[in-house]
């Protein structure tokens, strides 16, 4: 498989885009007003503690307060872990597994070191941790934890052990047999085939840059951002760079400059992928990427056999939606299912990529009802899903035919991003009919005619409402002006939307 990663650049926003084989699979967006800010650290103020949830919130500048789990709290020197359990269940990177008391851990105006593990989305704060870290190519270090583990994306045994080795061999160069103690590293999928050299020059970067950022934890007093992260550009690099990437073309001379830089100092064999590109063309426009960005703002996915998805994202979750369409098949309705979700597991895994979907995602395939071919769906959504950056887990098929699964969530959504909910219908992607909102006017009528004094009745509405009013509903209206014995005038006004109505009486 051949991929190329694109990168746009305008002032107001940068954008990446990773194409495999010539289809568009994933899309990042930073604005230069709204950048994300997963991975920076912060010193912070704890403003808020909540024994009931084992939480705190933490003020670290930004609108609204991040949110501090117990589970994600370094414990202080002389405090033990409890009995209580640990929340989170994997425990691969956390010592002991259970966590104190959050009373135990911070204290109301307590000044606090965290770093940012997802984006504040929609009405939610950031989510943080004060067990930090920090990246590079090929790992990542945790200073304050005594763990090795090597990115699961990795299968073979033999690979695992040798980058462990290599791990082990660099530590020992740089800072001698003992020096690691309490120190934690995590070789990502990225390290795979990475020499030892590579590796150890990864280690050494990674202390020097924390260095730095100790050097300022220790200077700062008051609420400020201590590090952060890399702009998309960079990150790309670090991040999405894989062995079947062929080429990384950006469109700006400046940025190009500084990720040949940045690829210098990271893998210098990154340097010849790099590609300026000065093509009058906008760069996006040559591989169609606008058109499938608005694409992906859509919610029906039409499937090439002539099925389609339906895509939903909701406050609690996404769900999609298998429906067969024009396809009728040729062999018999079982085969025409299982072909329709076939076809639809890999449209889905590609769109939950490209619009980069987290949290519970809830696939409804068309009923099957042979036991095996619901195996050979999961098996290929699995299969499918193997190259998606983002850690997934899938359940199996429920008793209802639905299949469960989460896909990690760290930042907001493609269409989180790019739109905002509609201030007609605020969201509910429905609005009241003509009708509906006639008869709510009626009502509105009569309980103003018993509640003021007045000579006639004043309606302002939409255009379409006041047509029904005055056609279809008009001997509707005579009934009630007879009712309440008094003349209901109608007027039109423009700016007003559907739901939209004022009763005046005057």
């Amino acid at each position: 498989m051949s991929s190329e990663i694109l990168v746009n650049i305008t002032p107001m926003e940068t954008r990446v885009a990773l194409v495999e084989n010539g289809v568009l699979q994933e899309v990042a967006v930073e604005r230069a007003r709204r950048r994300g800010i997963v991975g920076n650290i912060y010193k912070g103020k704890v403003v808020r503690v909540l024994p009931g949830m084992q939480a705190a919130f933490v003020d670290i500048g930004l609108a609204k307060a991040g949110f501090l789990h117990a589970d994600d709290i370094m414990p202080p020197a002389g405090v033990e872990r409890s009995a209580t359990g640990d929340r989170s269940g994997s425990g691969s990177d956390k010592p002991g597994n259970a966590t104190p008391d959050i009373r135990q851990l911070v204290r109301e105006g307590q000044m606090i070191v965290v770093q940012v593990l997802k984006d504040p989305i929609s009405t939610k704060g950031a989510r943080l941790t004060s067990r930090l870290s920090v990246s590079s190519r090929y790992v990542v270090y945790m200073p304050d934890v005594n763990h090795v583990g090597v990115s699961q994306r990795i299968e073979t045994e033999e690979e695992r052990e040798r980058l462990r080795n290599a791990l082990s061999s660099a530590l020992e160069q740089l800072f001698g047999a003992e020096s690691s103690a309490k120190q934690g590293y995590i070789l990502r999928t990225a390290a795979e085939g990475a020499c030892s050299d590579e590796i150890r020059s990864d280690v050494q970067f990674l202390h020097r840059l924390w260095q730095l950022i100790q050097d300022k934890i220790s200077t700062v007093r008051e609420l400020s951002c201590i590090y952060e992260d890399l702009p998309l550009s960079l990150r790309a690099l670090r991040d999405m760079l894989r062995p079947d990437v062929e080429k990384v073309r950006v469109d700006s001379r400046e940025v190009y400059a500084q990720m040949v830089s940045f690829a210098e100092l990271i893998n210098p064999d990154m340097v010849p992928l790099l590609e300026h590109y000065p093509g009058e063309r906008p760069l996006f426009y040559l591989y169609n990427i606008e058109d499938e960005i608005n694409r992906a703002l859509e919610r029906t996915v039409q499937l090439k056999s002539g099925g389609y998805l339906v895509i939903d994202q909701t406050e609690a979750m996404t769900t999609v939606d298998v429906n067969t369409g024009a396809f009728v098949g040729h062999i018999n309705l079982e085969e025409t299912i299982f072909k329709t979700n076939l076809e639809a597991v890999t449209a889905i895994a590609r769109q939950l990529r490209l619009r980069n979907l987290g949290g519970i995602i809830i696939i409804d395939f068309i009923d099957m009802g042979e036991a095996e071919h619901r195996r050979q769906i999961l098996r290929t959504l699995e299969k499918a899903l193997e190259r998606d950056r983002a850690k997934t887990g899938i359940t199996t098929v429920s008793e209802l035919g639905l299949v469960e699964m989460t896909r990690k969530r760290t930042s907001e959504s493609l269409g989180q991003i790019l739109c905002e909910a509609c201030p007609v219908c605020e969201g509910r992607g429905r609005l009241k009919s003509p009708e509906t909102v006639c008869y709510d006017i009626m009502r509105e009528i009569l309980r103003e005619s018993r509640a003021f004094e007045c000579e006639k009745i004043l309606v302002l509405a939409s255009q379409v409402v006041i047509d029904r009013l005055l056609d279809e509903d008009s001997p509707n209206v005579a009934d009630l002006e007879e009712f309440i014995g008094r003349p209901i005038q109608f007027r039109v006004e423009t700016l007003y939307f559907q739901e939209q109505y004022d009763i005046i009486p005057v």
